[in-house]
C-alpha cells in the first residue's frame, strides 16, 4: 500500500475558557423582570428561546422552598447546559423529569450535596433526548446513577448476567422476564450512554460495552423462550455416532457488529441460528409435555421445534412493548436471506456455503461468533466454515482469483453508493459514504479473506484489532495503519453522537448548520464559538474521510493494479 498522506491526528477538542456568566438567581428570586432582562441572562448561557427556557425554570421551580433550592443550584446548572449541545432542550428536560414523579425537595438537597451529579444530569439531559426519556420515565435512576462504581467503570459481562439472572429468578411468567430484559436494556443503556458523553470511555470500550450487553441479553431471552418451549414440547434429541440419544444443540451466532465485538447504539443484532442435527425429534420432560387442548404428550420433529424456537427468540428480542424492545433483529445474513428457513442444522449450512455460497458470504462470516446457546455447536459452525471463507490451508491465492473478488466487493461498494448518491449521503454518510466506516471493513475484511490462510495471523473478528494485525505482519506502515485506526475510532465516534440523539439507526450527519454544530459539541469540541468548534469538526471530519477514501482507492481503485495486493502476495509467498 502506498504511503497516504501524513498521518491524521486523533481530535483532541481543546478546553473551553472561562466565561462570565451574569447571575440568573433573579430568574426564580426577582418578580417583574423585563423581558430583555431574561433575555441577557440566558443568551449567555446558550440559551435561544428565552420565554420558554424562563417557563421551564419557573415550572421546575414549585413551591416557595424548593424555589430558593433551585435558585442555589441554578448557576450551576445553568453553566453544565450551556456546555451541552441542546441548551433550551435540557431545560424542557429537567421540567419534565421534576414533575415526573421526583421528590422536588429531596431532589434538590442531593443535589447542592453532589455537583457531580447535577453535572451528570445535566450532561444527559443537553444531550440525548433518548437517555433523557429514560430519567424522566424512571427518576430513581438518577440517584443510581450517582453512585460511584456505575459510570466509574462498565461492568464485566459476567457481573451483567449474574445480575440479570438473579432477577429473572424471581419471576415465573414468561412475558414478566421478557418485560424486565427491556428495562434492563434501557437501564444499561442509561450507563453506556452517560460514560460516553462525559467522556469517561473511549469508543473501543463503548462498543464493546454494547457488544457484551446485547450478548448479555440475548443469552437471556434464549433461555426466557427455551424453558417456555420445552414446557409444551419437550426437549429436542438426536443420536450421536454411537447411537445414543443425546440433546440436540443450538447457538445464536452473532454477525456484523455483534460478532466483531464492536455493536453501536442504534445497530441491529446480525444473527443466525444454528443446531447440530435435523435427525431426531423432542423427548418429553420429567414433568411431561403436554398439548394445551388436549393434555396430550406432543413431540415435533428437531427441524419443526428449532424453527419455533428460532421464531420465539426474535420475537422476544425484537416486539416492542410498553416497555421498549431488547433489540432489533436481522436475519437476512442467513442462508437464502430472508426467504430461508431461520434455523437450520450444521450439515445444511456446510453444504449451502459449499454450493451456494456468495462472495459477500465470505467477508460476512469472518466476524460469525456464537453470542448464545452451545459454544459448542457455535464454534463448530466458525470451524466448519473456515474453509468457505479463506480457502484451503496454505493455498496460494492466484492473481486472477484475487482481482476477481476485489471486483465483485467493489461492485457491491459500488451498489451502496449509487444508493447514498439517490438519497443525497454520499459525501454525508459516515458508515457507507464516500470514506466511511464500511470503506475500512471491505479493505480489511477482503485482504483477510484473500490471504488468511496464508497469513492466519491477520484473521481476527474485530475490525480495530485487525488492522494492528496488518501493521504487525508488514501489510500497512506504522503511520498508514494508525492513520486508518484513527479514522475509524472517529467515524465510529460520530456514528455514536448522531445515534445517542434520539436512539435512532442513522449514520448520516445532518444538512442544517445547527445540528451539525451540536454533533460537533457531542463529540466533545470546545472553544472559544461554537463556530470555531464546527470548523474544527468539519477539518477533521474531511481529513479522516479523505484518507479513508484513499486508502480504500488503492486497493478497489484498479484492481489490476492494486499496490496492497502486490504487498500481501510477496508477503504470502514467503510463508513456508
Amino acid at each position: 500500500m502506498p504511503h497516504l498522506m501524513r498521518r491524521a491526528r486523533t481530535p483532541s477538542p481543546s478546553i473551553a475558557p472561562s466565561v462570565a456568566y451574569p447571575d440568573p438567581t433573579p430568574l426564580l428570586l426577582s418578580s417583574g423582570l423585563e423581558p430583555s432582562e431574561v433575555a441577557r441572562i440566558l443568551t449567555t448561557y446558550g440559551i435561544r428561546d428565552h420565554a420558554a427556557a424562563d417557563a421551564n425554570i419557573q415550572s421546575m421551580a414549585g413551591e416557595p422552598h424548593t424555589r430558593r433550592q433551585l435558585a442555589r443550584l441554578l448557576p450551576d446548572l445553568l453553566t453544565a447546559i450551556a456546555e451541552t449541545a441542546t441548551p433550551d432542550q435540557a431545560l424542557v428536560h429537567w421540567d419534565r423529569l421534576l414533575t415526573a414523579g421526583a421528590n422536588r425537595a429531596a431532589l434538590f438537597t442531593y443535589l447542592q450535596q453532589s455537583p457531580r451529579t447535577l453535572h451528570i444530569l445535566c450532561a444527559i439531559l443537553g444531550n440525548s433526548a433518548a437517555l433523557g426519556a429514560t430519567l424522566i420515565r424512571d427518576p430513581l435512576l438518577v440517584y443510581w446513577l450517582a453512585e460511584q462504581a456505575v459510570l466509574a467503570a462498565g461492568p464485566l459481562p459476567g457481573t451483567l448476567a449474574k445480575e440479570l439472572r438473579r432477577s429473572l429468578s424471581s419471576l415465573t411468567a414468561k412475558e414478566l422476564k421478557l418485560e424486565l430484559l427491556r428495562r434492563f436494556r434501557r437501564r444499561e443503556m442509561l450507563r453506556i450512554g452517560a460514560r460516553d458523553l462525559l467522556r469517561l470511555a473511549t469508543v473501543q470500550e463503548t462498543t464493546a460495552a454494547l457488544s457484551d450487553l446485547a450478548t448479555v441479553l440475548i443469552e437471556a431471552a434464549y433461555a426466557v423462550v427455551k424453558e417456555d418451549l420445552r414446557r409444551s414440547v419437550g426437549v429436542p434429541m438426536h443420536r450421536d455416532r454411537d447411537g445414543r440419544w443425546q440433546e440436540t444443540g443450538f447457538s445464536v451466532i452473532g454477525m456484523g457488529k455483534l460478532g466483531g465485538h464492536e455493536l453501536n447504539y442504534s445497530s441491529d443484532v446480525d444473527l443466525i441460528y444454528i443446531y447440530e442435527s435435523d435427525a431426531g425429534s423432542t423427548k418429553s420432560i420429567a414433568s411431561g409435555s403436554r398439548n394445551d387442548v388436549t393434555g396430550e404428550t406432543r413431540s415435533i420433529s428437531n427441524e419443526e421445534y428449532f424453527e419455533l424456537l428460532a421464531r420465539d427468540l426474535t420475537r422476544a428480542l425484537a416486539d416492542q412493548t410498553h416497555e421498549g424492545h431488547v433489540f432489533r433483529v436481522d436475519l437476512r445474513l442467513r442462508a437464502e436471506g430472508s426467504v430461508g428457513r431461520l434455523a437450520r442444522a450444521l450439515d445444511d449450512y456446510v453444504n449451502y456455503y459449499r454450493q451456494r455460497g456468495a462472495a459477500w458470504e465470505r467477508l460476512a462470516l469472518l466476524k460469525a461468533w456464537p453470542v448464545a446457546g452451545s459454544m459448542e455447536v457455535g464454534k463448530a459452525f466458525v470451524r466448519l466454515v473456515r474453509p468457505f471463507v479463506l480457502g484451503g490451508k496454505g493455498q496460494i491465492v492466484a492473481a486472477e482469483d484475487a482481482r476477481r473478488l476485489v471486483a465483485e466487493v467493489k461492485a457491491v461498494k459500488e451498489l451502496i453508493d449509487n444508493k447514498m448518491a439517490d438519497r443525497g449521503h454520499l459525501h454525508r454518510n459516515v458508515k457507507l459514504g464516500v470514506g466511511g466506516i464500511r470503506e475500512i471493513e471491505f479493505l480489511v475484511q477482503t485482504i483477510q479473506v484473500l490471504y488468511g490462510a496464508q497469513l492466519p495471523a491477520i484473521v481476527t473478528r474485530g475490525t480495530l484489532p485487525a488492522l494492528d494485525r496488518f501493521q504487525q505482519v508488514g501489510l500497512f506502515s506504522e503511520q498508514e495503519a494508525a492513520r486508518l485506526r484513527d479514522g475509524y475510532i472517529f467515524l465510529r465516534d460520530v456514528e455514536h453522537k448522531l445515534q445517542l440523539v434520539h436512539d435512532l439507526q442513522t449514520h448520516a450527519l445532518p444538512e442544517s448548520e445547527e445540528e451539525l454544530e451540536r454533533c460537533a459539541v457531542r463529540m466533545g469540541y470546545a472553544s472559544a464559538g461554537r463556530e470555531t468548534s464546527l470548523r474544527r469538526f468539519r477539518a477533521d471530519l474531511a481529513r479522516h474521510m479523505a484518507f479513508v477514501r484513499e486508502a480504500f482507492q488503492s486497493l478497489f481503485g484498479d484492481p489490476d493494479r492494486a499496490p496492497l495486493l502486490e504487498v500481501a502476495n510477496r508477503l504470502a509467498k514467503r510463508v513456508p
